[in-house]
């Protein structure tokens, strides 16, 4: 008899879950003569809680064979196909998502508290945020981008600009900078480049740094400049991390009694975040808009024709999501700096603006990340309440695309900037130093003064190969906080 998935979402409903309660791989599945039955049924408590989930959220559902409907001639036979994975990491990874390009950005934790800190902004960091580069065939350069406040590097005296290429008295190459930057303490040795004989020496400083958890605000930078008699706001805007949407608040309600003329949001480190806090912000920008559609979004074909066109739109608002009313500047035109590191929710904002008001794009082409995201946990409705006590796993697949009022995407090309412009990496004026290239060509078109945007260098002595947190969980993605509730019941009652 086929499988229905409409049984299948009323076991969920009622918490029904798979049978056994461990988790352990050596007691998943039969192992030596005389210890467990052959006979008895694997413990797939896990394996089931991740295939329900996709099944029903997936984006791209249709996509994978054995998610569709009536797929399996049996339950039997799907929970042998489940069987037939080594861990729930192979089954996600190889069973239950399309593999990139399509989908670069789902991914499985087995612990759920790593998710919940990211996305919180708390990490284990120096307070050193880097960029790298390859030298010659296999040599690895980093440079410092930011500091965060109060760190250890703070404290140390890193600033941003310095550059090293050995840590604990070893040189980085493509094959160890990983590990060497993934220590607990380390010394980086502080280096310098001679441009005249294209050289890197080590000069005599070391700086010894350890990690401590930091909590960081993603707004690093708020000030006006005054620029050719134009007040210019200027806000250096790191993640889209929710904890912190009363921060960013606060800091366009200092812009907004300054009475600022234009706007350059730089986030050219921005790898996304929230989609509520990427409304929120673009809210601040304009203020003229609430109400209006900000975003759409496409869900999978299961989902999509049982939702109501309110129901799959994010729209321009007056609050954030603590209630307190959202300074708003009243724009018709925002500069924005994005390059190869920004991603999701900064595109979002770029995307979603861009129907309204003139979005002047200063930098490098963006990632191109369209989907978002959201935390499903084992559950009976996947939501962190009620979870299962038994592990920790969770998953983030994507669960929608968007596209803005006009229906518009940006799609894996990313958005391609009206203005080039790029930083030299050995050297990093101050951020918000109106010299600074990326703010000064964006305070060029400003000024009317096009002649002095800096000239694109393209040094072809170094290539990009990385940045802090590139190897972190939550990545580069634009998520939800949680399914809205009405679109979780509704996934509860819908057939298949």
């Amino acid at each position: 008899m086929k499988i229905n998935k409409l049984i299948l979402l009323l076991f969920l409903s009622a918490g029904i879950l798979s049978s056994c309660s461990k988790d352990d791989d050596d007691e998943r599945f039969p192992v030596e003569p005389g210890g467990k039955d052959p006979d008895e049924t694997p413990n797939l408590e896990i394996e089931n809680y991740l295939y329900d989930a996709m099944s029903i959220y997936y984006v791209y559902e249709a996509d994978v064979p054995e998610l569709g409907q009536n797929y399996f001639d049996s339950e039997t036979d799907k929970e042998e196909w489940l069987a037939g994975f080594d861990s729930p990491e192979d089954l996600f990874r190889n069973g239950l998502k399309v593999p990139a390009p399509k989908d670069r950005f789902s991914f499985i934790v087995d612990d759920y508290t790593i998710l919940e800190n990211s996305q919180s902004g708390i990490s284990t960091t120096t307070g050193m945020d880097y960029g790298l580069v390859r030298i010659g065939d296999n040599g690895v350069l980093a440079y410092v981008r930011y500091v965060i406040p109060g760190s250890p590097a703070d404290e140390a005296g890193v600033t941003r600009g310095v550059l090293f290429t050995d840590i604990d008295g070893e040189t980085m190459t493509l094959d160890n900078y990983q590990s060497l930057l993934g220590r607990d303490g380390y010394e980086i040795s502080v280096a310098q480049i001679n441009n005249e004989t294209n050289t890197i020496s080590n000069t005599d400083e070391v700086i010894a740094l350890n990690r401590i958890e930091i909590t960081e605000n993603p707004v690093l930078l708020s000030k006006v400049l005054e620029v050719d008699g134009v007040n210019v706001g200027y806000i250096m805007y790191n993640s889209f991390t929710a904890d912190f949407d009363g921060e960013l608040n606060a800091a366009f309600g200092e812009l907004q009694a300054a009475g600022v003329d234009e706007l350059v949001l730089d986030l050219r480190y921005n790898g996304g975040g929230s989609v509520e806090s990427a409304v929120d912000l673009s809210s601040m920008i304009t203020g003229q808009f609430e109400g209006e559609i900000f975003s759409k979004q496409t869900w999978n074909d299961l989902l999509q024709s049982q939702f109501t066109q309110e129901e799959l739109v994010d729209r321009f608002n007056d609050k954030i999501r603590t209630e307190e009313m959202i300074n708003s500047l009243g724009l018709t035109k925002v500069y924005i700096i994005g390059t190869r590191y920004t991603a999701s929710a900064s595109e979002l904002v770029m995307n979603g603006l861009a129907p309204y008001i003139d979005v002047i794009h200063v930098g490098e082409g963006t990632v191109g990340k369209f989907q978002a995201a959201a935390p499903l946990y084992d559950s009976p409705n996947f939501t962190r309440q009620n979870r299962n006590p038994n592990h920790k796993y969770v998953i983030q697949p994507l669960i929608y695309e968007s596209k803005n009022a006009n229906e518009d995407a940006y799609y894996e090309e990313g958005l391609i900037p009206d203005i080039e412009a790029e930083e030299d990496i050995v050297n990093l004026l101050p951020l918000g130093d109106p010299e600074e290239p990326l703010l000064a060509a964006a305070l060029a078109d400003i000024t009317g003064n096009r002649m002095a945007i800096p000239a694109v260098s393209h040094d072809s002595r170094f290539t990009k190969i990385g940045e802090r947190g590139d190897t972190d969980v939550d990545y580069q993605r634009m998520y939800v906080d949680e399914i809205p509730e009405e679109i979780r019941k509704k996934a509860a009652e819908f057939k298949k």
